[in-house]
């Protein structure tokens, strides 16, 4: 059965259940977090005024850039034709940010990355002694000095007046990049992830908790021991209004061994040429 686990954080016992849920389903769903509701209330509201400016142009990236604002259908998922009906904006340490959203996104991310070497330590003391016996280096180490950990603040319009090509969704099915990603629960539902057999399950998206899913990178390190989970963002039935949603993917150093054959540095260059983000 396909269950995703909701893990108290507080729980002397969640470090246990969060590694059993992503080994199982490749996602864990945490409440009793310490990110305050207010901080994650703020960043969504100033957001939300940012994507309804026309200020938001101002802050395109240059080309083959990583950082900045994406516009309208920027992004495909992996081997999808059609693209991806969101816009967005992407957050690393020393990214150029508009005024108004400063200081709220720059709490969120190094409240975010605080977080995301908890779980990687949850993961590395939960292990199997074979699993981390073949690791590269422990997996929080992985963080020091990374610079590349990329917080994402996506937009998904209303689609009253968009025209819906045939296969579009907000998300098509995709697999993450990175180690590990948190996202703050959306304002909307419309997550999925699928299982072994094909069926999707929405993802529990009340407001306050965070959803964490493994990456491409940690199944690559573990040897498959913590499974890269397929999931999409659905289009909302008639009349369904705009979601925002904010996932930090976190990432390693580029020299980190994510196998004998790929540092994650060539594995992320790699994936960025097949989404279109990179040439």
């Amino acid at each position: 059965m396909f269950s995703i686990e909701r893990v108290d954080f507080r729980d002397p016992n969640a470090p246990e259940q969060f590694t059993r849920s992503l080994r199982e389903t490749g996602f864990a769903v945490l409440e009793g977090h310490p990110i305050s509701p207010e901080r994650i209330e703020a960043a969504y509201a100033a957001w939300g005024g940012f994507f309804n400016s026309e200020a938001k142009a101002d802050f395109r990236g240059a080309d083959g850039s990583p950082e900045g604002f994406f516009p309208f259908r920027s992004e495909n998922a992996k081997g999808a034709k059609a693209k991806d009906l969101k816009e967005f904006f992407q957050v690393y340490p020393a990214t150029k940010l508009p005024e108004d959203v400063a200081d709220v996104t720059r709490g969120l991310y190094a409240d975010l990355v605080l977080m995301g070497v908890t779980m990687l330590q949850w993961i590395q003391d939960c292990a199997p002694d074979d699993v981390r016996n073949a690791l590269a280096e422990p997996l929080p180490q992985m963080l020091e000095q990374s610079e590349q950990s990329m917080l994402r603040i996506l937009h998904y319009p209303a689609q009253d007046d968009v025209v819906v090509e045939e296969g579009a969704e907000r998300a098509a099915a995709h697999e993450d990049i990175n180690l590990i990603t948190l996202l703050v629960a959306g304002s909307a539902p419309g997550l999925q992830a699928q299982d072994t057999g094909g069926n999707w399950h929405d993802v529990p998206c009340d407001p306050g908790m965070i959803a964490v899913n493994t990456g491409d990178m940690l199944q690559l390190a573990t040897g498959g021991a913590f499974p890269s989970t397929t999931h999409r963002v659905v289009n909302p039935e008639s009349g369904g209004g705009a979601r925002f949603s904010m996932p930090m993917f976190v990432h390693p150093r580029p020299d980190v061994a994510l196998s004998p054959e790929k540092t994650a540095g060539a594995y992320l260059a790699e994936r960025l040429r097949e989404i279109g983000l990179a040439s």
